[in-house]
């Protein structure tokens, strides 16, 4: 008996014209490689990873392991239980002044979650947003996926890829329908001054533009005070909070984030949400209820250390010729240019040196390209002393070489 062939799709094509406008994540890319040479039984420095090397606090883990003895396993609704909104809100209000009620909130499957689905309710085919360059790897191809048109606002290195209201200004068309700010950002740790932040705040207000706030690393601000757009109450319509527990909290593999709007976006949020993973996780809900309400000693904690550490990885970079590095005001990465590297030993781009400096050196970094630059590596640093050093020794051998 012969089989039939499967007839083809009128249009010839077998996937869908979305998954083609987005490429597969830089960093999860560069960790996966990484990952294969560790199974060969390479001895790796890892300054890939976006996450900090603390284990997560002990009350976080023991409410998560007396929510599964107590049997909270099952469905809850989806934009998370009553409790888990009131701490999530609370929260925000006692540190940044912000007043969201629990219809406001909306408890995600990590920050990228929270992130992703405001973008797909919010943008659609030929919208505008405009973007501060360098950015977060995810960003521009979650916009391009939701079929909006990514605006690209170049920032000065000589500047310390400051963000400032006057270039939003600027970048702002008819078309415009949202911009994206990362501050502190990823991966050049920038922050968006308090004065600016409120003069971005009232332009996208007054001019119905959704702001869109990535405040995943809003409590490692080494510049100053923690602010949050949040705090200005009466622009509450346009904007969008999207938090995450991952790095405040030391919570990366748990998938705890968030987002607060306005009843009307949070509707829509929960709505894309019930088709999409329903709530996220009973027993992360419950974890990330203790990590909110909890004690706050461990920020403060991870703060510090994180500085200690920044200061240290920009000494240690400081010691290799022809490498130079703004000074992070936040977050936990450096952001070097090696670009006096580019055009020797047959090195083309970033990514070629990210690349022979992991196979070459054992070190792992990602290239500047998966963030708009291209002269640039991102190294993360939440890692110990000695890995810095060992790191920074190998990358400065390896870059003699090129010379």
């Amino acid at each position: 008996m012969t089989t039939a062939a499967v007839s083809s799709p009128v249009s010839g094509k077998v996937f869908a014209d979305r998954i083609g406008r987005i490429e597969v994540s830089a960093t999860m890319a560069v960790a996966a490689e990484a990952a294969k040479l560790r199974a060969q039984g390479a001895n790796l420095v890892d300054f890939g990873a976006g996450e900090p090397h603390f284990p997560t606090p002990q009350h976080i883990k023991d409410a998560a392991i007396a929510a599964i003895h107590a049997n909270f396993t099952r469905y809850t609704v989806v934009p998370g239980i009553p409790d888990v909104r009131k701490a999530i809100v609370e929260r925000h209000a006692a540190d940044f002044g912000s007043d969201y009620s629990i219809d406001e909130a909306i408890f995600t499957t990590g920050g990228k979650h929270a992130l992703f689905n405001a973008i797909q309710i919010l943008v659609d085919h030929g919208d505008e947003v405009i973007l501060p360059v360098p950015y977060w790897v995810s960003f521009k191809d979650i916009i391009q996926y939701a079929g909006g048109k990514v605006v690209f606002l170049e920032t000065s290195e000589a500047e310390n890829f400051r963000i400032t209201a006057d270039a939003i200004e600027k970048a702002i068309t008819p078309r415009t329908k949202a911009i994206i700010l990362n501050s502190p950002s990823n991966p050049a740790g920038s922050v968006v001054s308090a004065e600016d932040l409120e003069r971005i705040v009232q332009l996208a207000h007054e001019r119905g533009i959704f702001l869109l706030l990535d405040e995943c690393y809003v409590y490692l601000n080494y510049a100053g005070k923690c602010v949050s757009g949040g705090s200005f109450t009466w622009a509450k319509e346009h904007l969008v909070v999207l938090g995450s527990l991952s790095k405040t909290y030391s919570m990366t593999g748990w998938r705890a984030g968030y987002a607060l709007a306005s009843k009307k976006v949070t509707a829509n949020l929960s709505k894309l949400q019930s088709q999409q993973t329903s709530n996220a996780s009973s027993i992360v809900q419950k974890a990330s209820i203790a990590a909110l309400a909890g004690s706050q000693e461990c920020v403060a904690e991870f703060r510090a250390e994180f500085i200690e550490l920044r200061d240290y990885m920009l000494a240690r970079l400081a010691e290799i010729p022809g490498v130079t590095c703004t000074r992070p005001e936040g977050a936990f990465y450096v952001y070097p240019n090696i670009g006096a590297f580019i055009g020797k030993g047959g090195i083309k781009s970033a990514t070629e040196l990210a690349t022979r400096l992991l196979h070459e050196a054992h070190v792992v970094a990602v290239p500047g390209e998966a963030f708009g630059t291209g002269e640039h590596i991102r190294l993360s640093y939440p890692v110990t002393k000695q890995s810095i050093d060992e790191g920074t020794r190998r990358m400065a051998e390896f870059l003699s070489r090129l010379s």
